[in-house]
C-alpha cells in the first residue's frame, strides 16, 4: 500500500520528456535562475561524471574546469528548474563514476569520443 502511493507521487513528479545523456557525455545544462523577480537562463557546459538516484530523485553531477580549478554541480533530471540538457559530445567510458578525472589535469582530462551511427 505504501510503496503503491510512493510510486503515483513518484511519476506525477516526473517530467515527460527527460533528457538522455550517459556517464562521460559533454552536456550543455541550460537552468533558470531567479535574480530578484527577473529570470533568466544560465548555461553550465561540463562533463557528465555521475548518475544517481531513481525516480523522481534522480541526479546527474557535471564537472568542468573554470580558471584551472575544477567545479562540479549537481543537477535534479527532473527539475522544473532544468530547461534543458543537450548532449554536445558523446564519450567512451567503461565505469559507471569517472570520479578519477578529478586527479587528472589538462589533456589527461579528455574522454575518447564516441561514434554515433
Amino acid at each position: 500500500m505504501n510503496n503503491a502511493i510512493m510510486e503515483l507521487v513518484d511519476k506525477a513528479n516526473q517530467k515527460e520528456d527527460a533528457p538522455q545523456f550517459e556517464i562521460g557525455d559533454t552536456v550543455d545544462v541550460h537552468s533558470k535562475i531567479l535574480e530578484g523577480n527577473k529570470e533568466r537562463i544560465q548555461v553550465f557546459t561540463g562533463v557528465v561524471i555521475a548518475r544517481s538516484g531513481k525516480g523522481a530523485q534522480e541526479m546527474f553531477t557535471v564537472r568542468r574546469i573554470v580558471a584551472g580549478e575544477g567545479v562540479e554541480r549537481k543537477f535534479p533530471v527532473h527539475s522544473p528548474r532544468i530547461e534543458k540538457v543537450e548532449v554536445k559530445r558523446s564519450g567512451v567510458t567503461r565505469r559507471a563514476k569517472l570520479y578519477f578525472l578529478r586527479d587528472r589535469v589538462g589533456k589527461a582530462v579528455r574522454l575518447k569520443e564516441r561514434r554515433r551511427v
